[in-house]
């Protein structure tokens, strides 16, 4: 959430920024808004000091034995409170509309990034891998025969419906494999906390993240009002709302591994074969919470985090910095890391890091106390996909297919996977 402090010191830079997004110029109407807002707050305390002279009055006047005077001030009393509770309704309804249309205004973006509409406008800042070559066709992840059998998406849609995959027997195991792969790494190597975190979550953590109010129709809500998560970003970052955490404290690394859960509102015939773009997925999500002053250099922190998981597993890929136009609502700046998928010749998504600067704690009022004193300030908040479950199965199931119809794994995966590392044209480990 913006801060309306900023918007009325220089609200030109404000519709500056939001022009960079394609959003139309709105600092005029929420200045005249908070104006209204704080002159109702004004009169009410003026009404109130009115009503606070006339009780004081009442006193006095009864001691004089003046009926007439007291009876008026008394009136006058009743009159004031009545306004006063009037007022102060006013307000706190022109607040609530306040927030509720900062609440729906993207962040601002950071200087560096790259102006553009779409993401035809993101720019490439690193290639890294060779691209397979192969001597035969390579089929999509769900083509491959050794593949094909355990990756039963009729059975899914018989029990879910579209956009859910059944994984059976040895394509089961890579996935399960891949995940442990991925939360060990960034544990034993990268520091972070592994976290078990909750799946289901209040309205207010969905408002913290800057997921509702404007995207209630990408999640799911259960009829006794939860959300499931359509990322594990929302209950790790989550955990400090109302917070005021000592600097000491900071930074705050977190991974977990949990199933996310979107309806994917408004993608009707994108990307619908095989296994990309799922109502219910796993990722491993890592989530930093920082000091202002350590945010950027925490983004690249995170970004080398996930760029390590795919050189790890030998997965050709390509970051890119997205563009205004393409970054999602809270994002300061986002990299995109996009592996290699020979099946659809192409890059794809496999991982988002990015910054939401102090627009998230602003939301959730997360504060940290800085060592030197002073008043509280917001912290700064990070999340990242360190990756993507699925589409990581995808990637290394591709990249390693063989032209009799089995895979070759990556040898990062030996430890979780008997030392077997190849799967087999029959579906079978071995």
């Amino acid at each position: 959430m913006h801060d309306i402090r900023a918007i009325r010191e220089n609200p030109a830079a404000f519709d500056a920024a939001l022009a960079l997004r394609g959003e139309s110029a709105l600092s005029s109407d929420i200045l005249a808004l908070d104006e209204a807002r704080r002159a109702k707050i004004q009169a009410a305390e003026t009404a109130q000091a009115d009503q606070n002279k006339a009780a004081k009055a009442i006193g006095a006047a009864k001691a004089k034995g003046d009926d007439a005077e007291f009876e008026r001030l008394r009136a006058e009393v009743a009159s004031k409170k009545a306004e006063v509770a009037t007022i102060q309704t006013e307000a706190k309804e022109l607040d609530a509309k306040l927030t509720d249309m900062l609440a729906r205004i993207p962040n601002s973006p950071a200087e560096d990034v790259p102006q553009g509409a779409d993401e035809a406008d993101n720019v490439e800042v690193k290639r890294w891998g060779d691209l397979p070559e192969f001597a035969f066709a390579p089929k999509e992840h769900f083509e491959i025969q050794g593949v094909a059998r355990a990756m039963d998406f009729e059975t899914a849609a018989k029990i879910s419906g579209a956009r859910f995959v059944v994984l059976t027997g040895a394509v089961a195991r890579i996935h399960r494999a891949l995940a442990q792969f991925m939360i060990d790494t960034h544990v034993d190597e990268n520091g972070l906390t592994e976290v078990n975190a909750p799946v289901l979550v209040r309205d207010e953590a969905m408002y913290g993240t800057d997921k509702l109010p404007k995207f209630g129709d990408d999640s799911y809500q259960t009829t006794n009002g939860w959300w499931l998560v359509p990322t594990s970003e929302v209950p790790l970052t989550y955990t400090v709302a109302g917070d005021v955490l000592d600097e000491s404290a900071l930074p705050i690394r977190y991974a977990a591994h949990t199933l996310c859960f979107r309806s994917e509102a408004g993608s009707a015939g994108k990307d619908t074969s095989g296994m990309l773009r799922q109502h219910q997925f796993e990722k491993v999500e890592m989530v930093s919470i920082v000091h202002p002053d350590h945010s950027d250099e925490e983004q690249k922190r995170m970004l080398g985090c996930a760029e390590g998981i795919l050189e790890k597993l030998g997965i050709p890929y390509r970051t890119v910095i997205l563009c205004t136009g393409d970054m999602g609502f809270g994002a300061r700046r986002t990299y995109d890391i996009e592996a290699w998928v020979p099946g659809q010749n192409c890059y794809r998504e496999i991982s988002s890091v990015s910054t939401t600067g102090a627009f998230q704690a602003r939301r959730m009022n997360a504060r940290f106390k800085p060592a030197g004193g002073g008043k509280p300030e917001f912290l700064h908040t990070l999340n990242g996909s360190g990756l993507a479950v699925g589409r990581c199965l995808i990637a290394v199931l591709e990249n390693g297919q063989k032209e009799d119809g089995s895979v070759t794994l990556p040898a990062a995966l030996a430890p979780y996977l008997g030392g077997k590392l190849t799967l087999a044209a029959s579906g079978e480990l071995c």
